[in-house]
């Protein structure tokens, strides 16, 4: 079974968002790097980029595939995580710490609401 941590909330994309006051940081999943497998390159937003919930904001590949991660949130990025660029294989190995993409500044937080827990998300898995 997928590690889900409990304090996250998820999408049916199987993003992760941690959110802290109006900042959410966001990154896959542990089910989301099982079924992609060895993670070769990802293509990161540019800080400072204003994003709406559903836009394309990342690109993973691995050896199985190639997705498009969606934003969970609407929101201005505000940092990216520049280690995962060079050593992709981070998000296999720690999905939900090192491996995190980018967090933002929210711009919408009712939409949040629509943001599964934990619960929800172990039954859609």
């Amino acid at each position: 079974m997928s590690n889900v941590p409990a304090e996250l909330k998820y999408n049916e994309a199987h993003d992760w968002v941690r959110i802290d006051g109006d900042i959410a940081t966001v990154g896959i999943t542990d089910h989301a790097q099982s079924c992609l497998g060895d993670i070769t390159y990802i293509e990161l937003p540019q800080a400072g980029q204003t994003l709406q919930a559903g836009d394309d904001c990342v690109v993973v590949e691995s050896l199985k595939a190639a997705s498009e991660i969606v934003m969970p949130l609407s929101g201005e990025i505000l940092e990216v995580n520049e280690s995962i660029a060079d050593a992709p294989e981070t998000v296999n190995q720690d999905p939900y710490g090192e491996g995190w993409f980018f967090r933002i500044r929210i711009s919408n937080p009712q939409e949040a609401e629509a943001l599964m827990s934990a619960e929800a998300y172990q039954e859609l898995l």
